[in-house]
């Protein structure tokens, strides 16, 4: 049966009613697309096998009633198994189950259930109990049933905490990111204020730097300007000073040369000689003219007044 091909001929000449049985057929796995074209196949037996695992589209088998799985070498259920919503009687008796999944707990309709000769964490064992009779299978369906959704509440109640505390993670993640956000922001907003006052100082010290430059350099243009106003002009009557000073000497020289002529021709023996007596002629005719003009006569009489 877990060969070949005509399964699903196969497995239609063994259906008998809603009943399917395929125990005893050495299976290694199940048909489930087989069984699937078979939806009624209500009933389906595949005691004493060599199945090790249930593949995960098994669940999809929701048509199924009851199911018997006991005697193969089961080590564990699919984590979904509680989409058989509709499965009333479960035979699991003598496979390797420690525990079910907690998928078990959706399994409303379960009415029988028997779990003996499976290694079983010993809590669920306890609940368990054994399958004896029909009433003990009936019990340890309700039992497993009622423990399962415990535990299923229980995970279920962790993954609120979980989340609740992730949720709560990510709000103080978030709060804080905006708090950095927000210091971040601040810390640049206070950098960008630092330096625009940073910048205007800069401007500033420029500005008044710019101004002490052209206000010494105005200062030394006009010092350099007054002293050539004030020295070029002088220049000219130094000069002329100088020079009238050179003249004024060598007038005096010369008249005190004249009157040393003068007062030789006159006072020595020399005045016989021709040149003295040029000299007295013109010193008298000098005199003549002098004293016939009226503006030095007034100055005379002036000066002879002081």
């Amino acid at each position: 049966m877990s060969r070949g091909g005509g399964k699903g001929q196969s497995l239609k000449d063994k259906l008998d009613g809603n009943e399917l049985d395929l125990s005893l057929c050495d299976l290694n796995e199940v048909p489930v697309r087989e069984l699937a074209a078979l939806p009624k196949a209500t009933v389906l037996d595949l005691s004493c096998n060599n199945l090790i695992s249930l593949p995960s589209d098994f669940c999809s088998l929701m048509h199924l009633v009851k199911l018997d799985l006991s005697k193969n070498r089961l080590q564990q259920l699919p984590l979904d198994f509680g989409r058989l919503v509709n499965l009333q009687h479960l035979d699991l008796l003598n496979n390797r189950l420690v525990t079910l999944p907690v998928s078990f707990a959706q399994l409303k309709n379960l009415k029988w259930l028997d779990l003996k000769d499976n290694p079983l964490d010993p809590v669920l064992a306890k609940v368990a109990g054994d399958c004896l009779d029909e009433k003990q299978c009936k019990q340890a369906a309700v039992k497993v049933l009622q423990h399962m959704k415990a535990i299923q509440s229980e995970q279920d109640r962790q993954r609120q905490r979980k989340l609740q505390a992730e949720r709560e993670m990510e709000k103080k993640r978030e709060a804080e990111q905006r708090a950095k956000e927000a210091q971040e922001r601040e810390l640049r907003k206070r950098e960008k204020a630092e330096e625009k006052e940073r910048r205007r100082r800069e401007y500033d010290a420029q500005k008044a730097a710019k101004q002490e430059v052209e206000k010494k350099t105005k200062k030394e243009t006009m010092q350099t300007r007054k002293p050539t106003s004030s020295s070029r002009p002088p220049q000219p009557p130094r000069h002329k000073h100088s020079w009238s000073r050179s003249v004024l000497r060598i007038l005096l020289f010369l008249l005190l040369c004249v009157l040393c002529v003068l007062a030789t021709c006159k006072l020595t023996e020399l005045q016989r000689q021709p040149l003295c007596v040029s000299v007295n002629t013109l010193y008298e005719d000098v005199v003549a003219a002098l004293q016939n003009h009226k503006t030095l006569q007034n100055m005379l009489q002036q000066n002879s007044q002081h």
